[in-house]
């Protein structure tokens, strides 16, 4: 079972295991960041799952291409669709474009029982939460 995340708030359910596939389309879901809401993503590579604020290290704009589509051609990258940028899926480190050296903001998810989960840490908050507080 995932463990509970800031302030005690529940792990928030993405999606079965199964909807992630090694370098293929990725799961969007929304964190809350200072009562400001923000797109996250979260793929597989490698037979690990990983997740992301979606926004470019460079200039903060989603990376997708296409709604889900975040890896280049090959699969071995996530890549910025408005400037090239190339991450390690892994990491979120940047190894080519115009932020070589930078980082995608990583995000702590889980995975358990055939389910992905995001757990929340501070400072972002599952955006339902948020609302009003």
């Amino acid at each position: 079972m995932p463990e509970a995340g800031v302030d005690g708030i529940a792990a928030q359910f993405l999606c079965s295991a199964e909807a992630l596939v090694d370098g293929g389309v990725g799961v969007r879901f929304t964190v809350d960041f200072d009562r400001r809401q923000m797109a996250a993503f979260a793929v597989r590579f490698d037979g690990a799952v990983h997740g992301y604020l979606n926004q470019c290290a460079h200039v903060p704009m989603e990376l997708d291409w296409q709604e889900g589509q975040f890896f280049e051609s090959s699969g071995l990258y996530l890549i910025c669709a408005t400037h090239g940028a190339m991450y390690e899926p892994d990491s979120g480190q940047c190894v080519g474009g115009p932020c070589r050296g930078a980082s995608l903001t990583k995000l702590r998810i889980e995975e358990h029982d055939g389910k992905v989960f995001w757990v929340p840490e501070a400072p972002y908050r599952p955006a339902e939460l948020a609302v009003g507080a």
